[in-house]
């Protein structure tokens, strides 16, 4: 009786009653080029505080060892959306075809399914097969498992810019907007954009809060449907990459200029995505992942000009194969399964969500799909220790040809400087000297101290393992 009397009420008030899945609502959140370091859980001195982001490592699991599978936008996509390393795949073509293969499985097919609603908000990056704006886009969000979309095709520093509901762009972009630099940075850092055709529909300072709109409007939307779907949302905030543009409210509030500025916004767009969810009685059945697509634009005098290490202690900076180009803040709030205010030092990366998330669901992966993807749900669920890792290695690619292999303590560049935007990015070994770099991350984490003449034996068979995973399809066995 009281059930009916709450549903009658819930009808007349114009809402429908929530049918409980047995699956959770999965909400990832993206944010790019924000650093291993910005936020105070990583980094206790930190000059950015982040309250929203603190709140979801407040409840739930921190990972201390989480990569993307590449130091760079559209390779940590790639990896994230597919379960494959972005090296295995001719990725370079995405400003005018689409990257992932048709019918390639992603963590959005995969869901949708197996019954779940799927939606997109943000900055995608993967390429659409392009042949004209009046036309539609294809190969993007919508034909890689997502039942709606709305973003834009790349940066907001990368022209055109312009906004795409589902296959279709929303407006050509038929204007000109001219390139701007701000003087108190590198060329590649504050109000940086690139010149080119824009939408009419679009400005560059609203695309942030305009995703953060249409994400909460997907939450608020499926909470009133009662078909008893769960939701996925891959909300992919394009901030805060250049080109930094704090709302008035954020502006010279964080202590780390302009960038920390609109990390402060960011933040505060994460705040408004969290509140939706409580206030649609979702968050208590939704597991929430928070992380970065790759490192900062961070450069050693921005180090000394504002306190703030970008990077947390860690070397390099976005592109680079050392650490702080890949090793990424990565949270999970589950409640009810993910113990609040936990820590993992698991070796994990993005691509490990389509086999956890297969695992989630109780299915298993076809042999051909997520062929790096790796699952870590036991340790979500604290099942699994530390000394049981997830994967018997990781490897990547940076800039210059140069690969990267970690295994437990011991990582493997095979060339010698960044490979990415830190200086020196190549360096052409010397006679009897190192033709690599060694690093054991347990005793020298900022990478510090190259042991690549010291152990041998150490680089040999990191080299082994690493021609094993780059010679076969596949590292998931």
């Amino acid at each position: 009786m009281i059930a009916t009397i709450l549903t009658t009420v819930a009808i007349l008030s114009g809402g429908a009653p929530h049918a409980e899945s047995e699956h959770p609502n999965v909400v990832i959140i993206l944010a790019d080029d924000m650093g291993y370091g910005d936020p105070l859980c990583y980094n206790g001195v930190s000059k950015i505080r982040m309250p929203h982001i603190e709140r979801l490592a407040q409840e739930g699991m921190q990972f201390t060892d989480a990569h993307a599978p590449g130091p760079l936008c559209h390779l940590s996509r790639y990896g994230l959306m597919t379960g494959r390393y972005p090296f295995r795949a001719d990725i370079r073509p995405w400003r005018t075809r689409a990257i992932i293969e048709k019918g390639q499985m992603t963590i959005a097919s995969l869901l949708r399914d197996h019954g779940y609603r799927t939606a997109m908000v943000g900055k995608w990056h993967l390429g659409f097969n392009e042949n004209g704006y009046d036309r539609p886009l294809t190969g993007g969000p919508i034909d890689c498992g997502f039942d709606s979309y709305f973003g834009i095709r790349a940066s907001t520093d990368i022209p055109p810019y312009f906004y795409i509901r589902n296959d279709r762009a929303t407006a050509p972009p038929s204007g000109h907007i001219e390139a701007n630099h701000s003087d108190d940075w590198s060329p590649i850092q504050g109000a940086f954009w690139r010149a080119g055709g824009i939408a009419p529909d679009l400005e560059l300072p609203d695309v942030l809060p305009r995703f953060t709109a249409e994400a909460t409007s997907v939450i608020e939307n499926h909470s009133k449907a009662a078909d008893g779907k769960p939701l996925l949302l891959y909300l992919a905030f394009p901030a805060p990459h250049t080109p930094w543009l704090p709302e008035e409210e954020f502006q010279d509030q964080s202590g780390a200029g302009l960038y920390g500025d609109f990390a402060l916004m960011v933040d505060a767009m994460i705040g408004r995505v969290l509140a939706a969810l409580d206030d649609a009685n979702l968050t208590g059945e939704t597991l929430v992942i928070f992380t970065s697509d790759n490192g900062p634009v961070w450069y050693d005098g921005d180090i000394e000009r504002f306190g703030h290490d970008s990077a947390g202690g860690l070397r390099g900076m976005k592109a680079d194969a050392w650490e702080a180009g890949h090793r990424m803040p990565f949270i999970v709030r589950w409640p009810g399964k993910v113990q609040s205010d936990s820590t993992s030092e698991q070796t994990i990366c993005f691509t490990d969500l389509l086999a956890t998330f297969a695992s989630m669901l109780g299915v298993d992966l076809p042999r051909e799909a997520g062929p790096d993807s790796f699952d870590f749900l036991p340790v979500l669920l604290g099942e699994q220790p530390d000394d049981s890792p997830v994967r018997r290695s990781l490897v990547m690619a940076s800039g210059n040809g140069t690969m990267t292999i970690r295994v437990g303590r011991w990582k493997l560049i095979t060339g010698l400087g960044s490979g990415g935007f830190s200086q020196p990015r190549r360096i052409e070994p010397v006679p009897d000297g190192p033709t690599g770099q060694l690093y054991d991350l347990q005793r020298d984490p900022a990478e510090q101290t190259n042991l690549f003449l010291e152990k041998p034996g150490t680089v040999e068979f990191l080299r082994r393992e690493l021609e094993r995973v780059t010679s076969a399809s596949r590292s998931r066995r």
